[in-house]
């Protein structure tokens, strides 16, 4: 019979839950989900916290390999570590219990409406508009669900009409089931799902709103999907 004082080997997951378990390191990576690198002064505005409390626990997070750091002269720059760490964050994030706030004001609701409707998740597109997408390309045959999910011919050839190029492979999947954590259905993501909101911003479809992971589909964006999707845009504002 096995030592209860003794480990067995293997990944040690409280270490990484321990990471996630501190409520400023958890608004860290939920913020670096915009896929951009923020600085230690940028965390420390949007959590709220001390510029020094904020390095302890990017120290934290850049040892556990959740983060990577980047150096620009006397600029530190941090970033979740790749898409598979942002899947994560993404993916707890939907299992988690949403927060009730007894008083919210307008301007915090409307972020938060601007979030569920469209925004970015790490480098592909989330909230109800990338859910939307997602949909719409699977009731036109260029995603297919039946044996995992998997990019059609037709797909392939739909998005070389779009010029939408995609790079070369890697370990990362072409495509890969995100599970939204706003709707509560899945989102595309991998590499196709990356190119795609690459050449959303490109093409002038979607906008940032302010420093957030918000996004707005344009005019253009509307006519856009309308034309290459089928998509109405009935539940997406364009910018004015």
């Amino acid at each position: 019979m096995r030592d209860p004082d003794t480990r067995l080997d293997g990944p040690d997951l409280a270490a990484l839950a321990g990471l996630l378990a501190d409520g400023t390191r958890a608004s860290f990576c939920l913020a670096l989900l915009d896929g951009r690198a923020w600085t230690a002064t940028e965390l420390a505005r949007h959590a709220g916290v001390a510029a020094s409390t904020a390095t302890e626990h990017l120290n934290l997070l850049v040892g556990g390999g959740l983060l990577v750091q980047e150096r620009q002269g006397r600029h530190r720059y941090v970033r979740l570590a790749d898409p598979e760490t942002a899947q994560l964050i993404e993916t707890l994030a939907s299992m988690a219990p949403r927060r009730v706030t007894p008083s919210c004001s307008l301007p915090a609701v409307n972020r938060s409406r601007a979030l569920a409707r469209a925004r970015t998740c790490y480098d592909h597109l989330a909230g109800a508009l990338g859910v939307a997408i997602t949909e719409a390309m699977t009731d036109r045959g260029l995603l297919d669900w039946e044996q995992g999910l998997t990019l059609t011919g037709n797909g392939t050839a739909w998005l070389a009409e779009l010029g939408i190029v995609l790079p070369p492979a890697t370990r990362r999947p072409p495509v890969r089931s995100c599970l939204d954590w706003t709707e509560r259905r899945p989102h595309l993501a991998g590499t196709v799902g990356a190119a795609m909101c690459r050449h959303a911003f490109d093409s002038g479809w979607i906008t940032r709103i302010g420093t957030s992971r918000a996004v707005a589909l344009t005019e253009i964006g509307r006519r856009a999907l309308r034309d290459h999707l089928g998509l109405s845009g009935e539940t997406h504002t364009p910018i004015s």
